[in-house]
């Protein structure tokens, strides 16, 4: 049996982590011990780990795949970017600093370091190990000290499979492409291809297939259809706007930040069948809605004068006069209070920036960040509700002594005088069907059905291995 197989793409989204968590479920389904790994990941989207770290929120899917809980050595190296030059570098699921591009391409040789030293520990542990490349393997400007794809794959010996989607088009081009920029011996470790997201007759696909392999020497191991209804995590990209929804019960409004983080938190909103749901993105006006969300923000300051300069501050003052109702999820609850002082400049520039006053609370960023698993109660002390925290700032301030959640030992958050308002630190929050269900009557939904987050991604998880297993010769990838 082969120890490790390697998931390339020919682009972002070409279905490197769907794949990665169908074969981790094909394999336990098959009695095999397996994990899935990502040398490095850059995503805002993380997850609390069971050590107490945090790593991409695609590879704690892709864990519950596996029947494991969310481990640090999954994804020893996370980029969280907090400008476009610049992002929080996480190593074994801590922050150790904050680097522009060129000075994280010096760094690369020390996380190889540690990126080899999560896989080993890995090694020992399971019977196989899928790894997850980032992006593609041939962007020549990145090819320097890889730790992503071929640079890694090359280190560890590991055979490779290159993934491209078809539904984007020119799926030819992008894995004869792909193929030909790779050197020598990095074309030699590619042992076949398979196309993601076919849509029609396989019949008319099969003159292409023939063509692709006698083009590269490379079989194609499968084709994967269109899947609909997958509910499954984004690694970070937005599902977009839909409004196929009829009957509707409650409408809800998202505000896309530039650094929006963790926007998996609205999953459950998303999906629900009485939710009227919509992002509200950059030039667009907040529309008459029952909710609007402020959600979590890699850097908070420069998110909140985003909001300010799109005029949304003005449209939430409107949306509170009339009588709606605002949730404030970690960065956006620090959006909510009064200040944000970032005094050693963790996030950006060293400073204070005016909140928008509506809870009386303020916070001060600091290097130390708190990560944890949270179980607890809404306000009424009788709604569970479980998350996890993943926040640099502290908060304080006379608006915590009326706490919007209550854990074991501690409270959380905040809920205004007038009822109109909450601001919390967990995400999840909305995952609990219980929790869920509350929340939508607290903003005037009397009846709501229910929606259970975990049930939904463990039906998408046996969905989409049953898809793959039909779609793919497993054999042929090495595994007995």
């Amino acid at each position: 049996m082969s120890n490790s197989i390697m998931i390339q793409g020919t682009t972002s989204d070409a279905g490197k982590t769907t794949l990665v968590a169908a074969l981790c479920r094909i394999l336990k389904n098959c009695g095999i011990s397996v994990v899935p790994f990502k040398p490095q990941n850059m995503a805002l989207n993380s997850a609390v780990t069971v050590d107490g770290g945090e790593i991409g929120r695609a590879q704690a899917l892709q864990a519950q795949a596996a029947g494991l809980l969310p481990h640090t050595d999954m994804n020893p190296i996370l980029i969280k970017p907090t400008s476009d030059t610049k992002a929080q570098i996480i190593i074994h699921g801590k922050a150790v600093s904050d680097m522009d591009a060129a000075v994280y391409h010096d760094y690369k040789t020390r996380a190889m370091s540690a990126v080899l030293e999560s896989y080993r520990r890995l090694q020992n542990q399971y019977d196989v190990i899928v790894v997850e490349g980032a992006g593609s393997p041939a962007e020549i400007n990145l090819r320097d000290r890889d730790i992503a794809n071929m640079g890694f794959a090359e280190a560890v010996d590991c055979p490779v499979i290159i993934i491209a989607d078809i539904d984007r088009g020119g799926v030819f081009a992008h894995l004869v492409g792909t193929l030909d920029l790779l050197s020598a011996s990095e074309q030699q470790r590619v042992i076949g291809f398979v196309i993601n997201r076919f849509r029609g007759d396989i019949n008319l696909l099969q003159p292409g297939l023939d063509w692709l392999e006698q083009k590269t020497g490379k079989p194609v191991l499968g084709v994967i259809p269109y899947i609909h209804g997958l509910v499954l995590e984004a690694e970070d990209a937005l599902e977009k706007n839909v409004s196929a929804k009829t009957h509707t019960k409650i409408r809800v409004a998202v505000l896309v930040f530039p650094r929006i983080s963790n926007h998996n938190d609205f999953d459950a909103l998303r999906l629900h069948s009485d939710v009227d749901f919509m992002w509200v993105g950059p030039e667009q006006s907040i529309p008459p809605v029952d909710l609007i969300i402020l959600p979590g923000s890699k850097n908070v300051r420069a998110d909140l004068q985003f909001l300010r300069t799109q005029g949304w501050d003005k449209a939430i003052a409107k949306h509170l006069r009339y009588g709606g109702k605002i949730i404030g999820i970690c960065g956006g609850m620090q959006m909510l209070g009064e200040v944000i002082y970032d005094p050693l400049g963790v996030e950006d520039v060293a400073g204070e920036t005016a909140g928008l006053g509506y809870l009386h609370l303020s916070t001060e960023l600091t290097r130390e960040k708190i990560l944890r698993h949270q179980n607890g109660y809404l306000w009424d002390s009788v709604t569970p509700v479980k998350g996890y925290e993943i926040h640099c700032g502290v908060s304080f301030g006379a608006a915590l002594l009326n706490p919007a959640i209550y854990f074991d030992d501690v409270t959380d958050g905040a809920l205004s005088d007038d009822g109109q308002i909450m601001g919390t630190y967990l995400h999840g929050l909305f995952d609990l069907p219980e929790a869920c269900a509350m929340l939508l009557n607290w903003c005037g939904a009397e009846t709501v059905a229910r929606i259970d987050m975990e049930q939904l991604r463990e039906q998408a998880l046996d969905k989409l291995a049953a898809c793959v297993l039909e779609s793919i010769d497993i054999e042929r990838l090495g595994f007995k």
